[in-house]
């Protein structure tokens, strides 16, 4: 599993509507555009928009059930951007911890120097 960070997904989880949209799909298993709009504090047709966004980056997929789509996650997809986020998590604690360091390093010296 590629854990690089892919933009486009990240942009697409980055809105709140759709992780809220997700996680009721989590949550309720499979729904359509009208089913998700009367949980949300948006249109139908704005939630169509968000739908095709999380479609085209591969976190739902839907399939045709009469007029309308059924919506499930794509629990592959997601995995993915979770080993991302993890991975971005990792880089970014090694960093502080570097940079944590570096601060107790510049304070020993101060105080080293101040003692003389």
């Amino acid at each position: 599993m590629s854990t690089a960070v892919d933009d486009e997904l990240w942009s697409a989880i980055g809105d709140p509507t759709r992780r809220t949209m997700i996680d009721l799909l989590l949550s309720d298993g499979p729904g359509t555009a009208t089913s998700l709009s009367k949980r949300l504090p948006v249109t139908r047709q704005a939630v169509s928009k968000h739908l095709a966004v999380l479609d085209r980056v591969g976190l739902i997929h839907g399939s045709p059930a009469g007029r309308e789509r059924h919506y499930q996650v794509d629990e592959a997809q997601l995995a993915r951007a979770v080993a991302q986020l993890s991975a971005v998590g990792a880089t970014w604690d090694a960093r502080l911890r570097r940079i944590k360091r570096i601060a107790e390093a510049i304070e020993r010296s101060r105080h080293n120097t101040e003692g003389e």
